[in-house]
């Protein structure tokens, strides 16, 4: 393991609003995610020079202070190279809803070097509620188009790119390749894997999510994914190995920081599609404990449910006819069943709210959604901190927001004893 020395301070601007020119440390080893992150913090010692040796953060081989002062926080707090990483980002963020807006806002403000918003309709007037990018006169516009110039306004650093056809079509199979991260919004169930499926194919990391009313959710797969946790040392050394049934730790460095000792872990997540994880059971450590399955929150059920029936054709969203709300009712008690929740947790006045908030756009929780999300797409560029594995779901009502990792095959896992279509599934009466 290496042992890294307490940075020093940053070099003060110049006279001129430059940067002064600092003698170059030596090189810190970078092999893997670890040993970039420590070059990164060696590199902070000397930042002029660094953006030299990146020129793309800033553009030009000698910035000045005030394009560094700009990100000065975020470089402060994660280093010049995962500022680097974000400074060169493509992102593709597909529906520009309420909770696109948030998303984009973030990133943009964050620094990335483009955004690209791809949404092939038109803006209603229910858009106006909660989208603060547009106004009465985009009514009718294309919605991707009407919120570029404000987004625009946000970080004219970054470019902000728009798609107006429905990428749902999309035929070339390099598409996907020229973002770094794709995030889908507020789409039905097939047309969220239809995207996630190119961005698989493509090996970029993806993300979904989508927000109704009080409640939402995120979900992410990343295919495989890299990144460092950094954390005060503890007695105990940490283990190379398996460190769960997704997660595996690749390595272990260390550095001394005011004082303390500080590790940086290095370690490894595989992720599953959303198509699986739509039937995925939970894991062992829950399946098998029932205290652990009684707190499971029951809109995990009520998300598959509307998966569920997306999938099956049945619509976007439950009508309130007596046979659509039945129907509803019976694919949740199925799914109920399936995650082997206990019958009494999934209560008749918990499946009329969420079929009551379905929808629907609140901008607190598009706020928060928003923010959480955009926050894990940048731990994900910088390849710190650990992300969201793999599905996190938000009751505003409750202020909930747990986090279940749900993947095809865990070890160990009881699996129900069922059919796969249900022939007599209990029905409970909203």
């Amino acid at each position: 393991m290496a042992d890294v020395t307490e940075p020093s301070a940053l070099p003060r601007p110049a006279a001129n609003g430059t940067l002064p020119v600092v003698p170059a440390e030596p090189p810190m080893p970078a092999e893997d995610a670890a040993g970039q992150t420590v070059a990164a913090i060696a590199e902070a010692n000397n930042i002029s020079a660094g953006m030299r040796r990146s020129p793309g953060l800033a553009g030009t081989a000698n910035p000045r202070a005030d394009e560094i002062a700009l990100y000065d926080r975020q470089i402060r707090l994660w280093g010049v190279q995962a500022q680097q990483k974000i400074r060169t980002a493509n992102v593709l963020l597909v529906c520009f809803k309420a909770l696109a807006n948030e998303i984009a806002k973030n990133l943009v403000l964050a620094g990335i070097s483009s955004i690209t918003i791809a949404d092939h309709q038109a803006v209603t007037e229910d858009d106006l509620g909660a989208q603060f990018f547009l106004t009465d006169a985009d009514v009718g516009k294309n919605r991707a188009e009407a919120a570029a110039p404000e987004v625009r306004k946000l970080n004219p650093r970054v470019a902000v790119k728009t798609l107006t056809t429905d990428i749902r079509n999309e035929q070339d199979p390099t598409f996907y390749a020229a973002y770094d991260v794709i995030i889908a919004t507020d789409m039905d169930f097939m047309s969220t894997t239809a995207v996630n499926a190119g961005a698989r194919l493509a090996k970029k990391p993806f993300y979904a999510g989508a927000s109704h009313g009080m409640y939402g959710y995120i979900f992410a797969d990343l295919v495989k994914h890299d990144f460092v946790i950094e954390r005060e040392k503890s007695n105990r050394d940490t283990q190379v190995g398996a460190e769960s049934t997704t997660r595996t730790v690749k390595g272990v460095q260390v550095k001394k920081e005011n004082g303390k000792v500080v590790e940086l872990v290095s370690k490894q997540e595989l992720y599953s599609p959303l198509m699986l994880v739509k039937d995925s059971p939970l894991p062992a450590e829950i399946a098998n404990n029932a205290r652990r399955l009684k707190k499971v929150h029951p809109l995990l059920t009520c998300v598959r449910a509307l998966w569920e029936y997306q999938r099956n054709g049945h619509g976007t969203y439950p009508t309130h006819t007596d046979s659509d709300l039945k129907l509803f009712t019976t694919i949740a008690n199925v799914k109920h069943q399936e995650l082997l929740l206990p019958t009494e947790s999934l209560k008749a006045d918990v499946l009329r709210s969420f079929l009551q908030n379905l929808g629907s756009e609140l901008a607190p929780v598009t706020a928060f959604l928003g923010g959480q999300l955009a926050q894990d797409v940048i731990n994900v560029l910088g390849q710190r901190e650990q992300p969201i594995q793999n599905l996190m779901l938000f009751d505003g009502e409750d202020s909930a927001g747990p986090v279940y990792t749900l993947h095809p095959i865990f070890p160990d896992t009881p699996l129900p004893n069922m059919p796969s279509i249900p022939v007599e599934a209990p029905i409970t009466v909203l």
